[in-house]
């Protein structure tokens, strides 16, 4: 029996051209070549003026927020639901983050909870499109413009959802992407910071090259300290490809989806919502069990590994961790986890495959 891997990335012969190419002609003037090209398609997909690709979508934020001159005694406001990734680098800044409930229906972040949290010390408010899904980017903006205070989107997660009119990413002061193994589109590892800002952009291209700007006639001349967060011209030629084939990607993962949300809707769970007016892109096809129906997540997981199916769990809420204060007041994301996982969901994942994934779930989610 095969083995169905809960991700994995599309790769074919055009990113193996490219990554040839760059790997035997990519140096000396044409270092950072497939770099720029990478960065200007995906300037042009996203809709924004300015891209940095950087080497994760960890620093994309990390150098972000520096710009931004969060540090020490600052609060940032982001959801409990979260990967560490999207919280760490607030607390590198000596920044203090401020985790807040989450939605029920897309288990994003939570405006009403946002607002009510910000104080005089609130830097920012990371928007995490958690799974390809929405956050409310109309009533974070509104609160942003209210107060006075950057909306972040942590698009780790959302090449190909859209908010409206807008892609995810390109709306708040600045976004980050993840180009992840596991990700829509891949370039191993890889991140991108997107801003329409351009001051901020020209903070954060000085930062990323160790605080040297552009701009500086001297040579090897830091005119602050900086980060090393540079993706690679192997990276960005993998990328450059996987953009050319940005739309082939979402519409694969989007029909996934859409095969798993045939086959289990006369199941007591709900999937990842696409509310009127959005397009989820749907990264990760996730189900979260009604309450009150009898489940348990781990002997789910287990029978997935018997039957040689890789399961995922849903995120912990960060304020379970060891270096967050507990949370339990948080009653949205503390009875989110145990009900949730993820679902595989790589590009090309066969009908009879999605059968045998919904088959275990079947088995252990009854009315």
């Amino acid at each position: 029996m095969n083995r169905i891997h809960y991700t994995k990335p599309s790769i074919t012969e055009l990113e193996v051209a490219y990554v040839t190419d760059a790997a035997r002609n990519g140096w000396g003037e044409r270092c950072y070549e497939y770099i720029h090209r990478f960065e200007a398609g995906f300037k042009a997909h996203l809709g924004v003026p300015h891209a940095i690709a950087t080497s994760s979508c960890t620093g994309a934020m990390h150098m972000g927020l520096a710009a931004l001159g969060i540090g020490a005694g600052d609060e940032v406001i982001l959801a409990d639901i979260n990967w560490i990734a999207t919280v760490a680098p607030v607390r590198h800044l000596g920044a203090t983050p401020v985790l807040v409930d989450v939605l029920p229906d897309t288990w994003c972040i939570d405006p009403v909870q946002a607002e009510a949290a910000i104080t005089p010390r609130t830097k920012a408010i990371i928007a995490t499109h958690l799974y390809g899904n929405l956050c409310d980017m109309t009533a974070l903006l509104a609160i942003g413009q209210r107060h006075g205070i950057p909306i972040i989107e942590d698009a780790a997660e959302a090449i190909g959802s859209r908010w409206l009119t807008r892609c995810a990413g390109s709306m708040g002061a600045f976004g980050t992407f993840s180009f992840h193994g596991t990700k829509t589109m891949t370039t191993g590892e890889g991140g991108m910071f997107v801003t329409h800002d351009e001051a901020l952009h020209e903070r954060v291209l000085c930062l990323s090259n160790h605080g040297r700007s552009p701009k500086q006639p001297r040579q090897f001349w830091p005119d602050v300290l900086g980060f090393k967060y540079k993706m690679s011209n192997l990276q960005a030629a993998v990328g450059c490809a996987q953009v050319e084939r940005l739309d082939e990607l979402i519409a694969a993962k989007r029909a996934v989806f859409h095969a798993y949300a045939e086959r289990l809707s006369q199941l007591p769970l709900t999937m990842n919502p696409q509310p009127d007016g959005t397009v989820n892109g749907y990264w990760m096809p996730s189900i979260v069990v009604d309450a009150g129906v009898d489940f348990d997540r781990e002997a789910l997981l287990a029978d997935f590994k018997a039957h040689h199916i890789d399961g995922r769990v849903f995120f912990w809420p960060l304020s379970m961790l060891p270096m967050f204060e507990p949370c339990p007041a948080h009653t949205v994301s503390y009875g989110l986890y145990g009900r949730a996982c993820n679902l595989p969901s790589y590009h090309d994942l066969s009908e009879a495959e999605i059968e045998r994934v919904c088959a275990v779930v079947e088995r252990h989610v009854r009315a």
